[in-house]
Parts: structure tokens; sequence; C-alpha cells
């Protein structure tokens, strides 16, 4: 593909251009106009349908899209936790700190009370579904573990 090709430039702006589409050996990419080896979230997405559906080794899979075995299970974790939008390389989520409301705080504090067990990652999804406050697990967890050594 051109340098100046408009696709490419979308996936370059985008922050999903591979850097090594060369690398990439799957007979998908060599067969078939749909699949780019410049997408890397194309890439990677078949990567893990390879080895989860098809039920090819990580070793396979990593070799024959190019990516190392470590990538592959960073890969993994990353579309398990965010989906599609985790196989971008770019940094996921809000970029800089995140407020929480003096609300959305008492809020976790009450849902706490109600249930001291849940963890970060449930109270983060709960807090998003009920007030559509999207922050990460770690945000909330850290604000457990200062509310934890005030009262200590």
């Amino acid at each position: 593909m051109p340098t100046d090709h408009p696709k490419r430039e979308f996936l370059e702006a985008a922050g999903t251009l591979h850097p090594h589409p060369e690398r990439v050996r799957a007979l998908l990419f060599q067969r078939h106009r749909f699949f780019d080896a410049l997408d890397e979230v194309q890439v990677k997405y078949e990567m893990l349908r390879a080895h989860a559906v098809e039920g090819q080794t990580v070793v396979a899979v990593s070799e024959t899209f190019g990516f190392s075995r470590q990538t592959f299970y960073t890969v993994l974790q990353a579309f398990e936790e965010f989906g599609i939008l985790g196989l971008a390389d770019e940094k996921r989520g809000r970029q800089g700190p995140v407020k929480l409301t003096a609300e959305d705080v008492a809020w976790i504090g009450s849902r706490t009370r109600e249930e001291p067990g849940l963890s970060g990652r449930a109270l983060a999804e709960q807090l998003f579904e009920r007030r559509g406050v999207a922050v990460h697990r770690r945000t909330i967890e850290r604000l457990l573990d200062r509310a934890r050594k005030k009262n200590t």
C-alpha cells in the first residue's frame, strides 16, 4: 500500500498502524483483501481468534501473526479487560487524572458499607452502570485504601 494511501494515514493517525506488517505470515492476510496486515488491531484480533476458536497453540499463533508469546498474553489480557479497544496500542481510558465528585465518593462509600467484599473492579462496573461514571478499578482501590488508612 502506498505511503500516502488514506487508509494507511487513518491507521497511523489512530495509532493502529502495524509497525511490522511483513512479519504477519497468516494465510488469511495473504489470500484475502479483507485482511490487512497494516491494521494492527485486526492482526491482533485474528491472532486471538485463531487461538480461541481454531485451537492453535500460543506458540503457533505468535509466530504466524508476528508477535512474541509475551505480546500474545499482553494482548489477550487487554482484550479481556477492554474488548476490541484493548487491542490498540495507545493508552486506554481517560488521559490525565480522574476526579470523582463528592457524590461519587459517597456512593462508593455506601456500597462498600453495604457489601464490604466488593472488589474495585465490581465497584467500578457498578459505578458505570448506575451512575454513568467510568473509572479504572485502581482509582477506586486507591480511594478505599486512603479511606482505610484515614480510619486507622
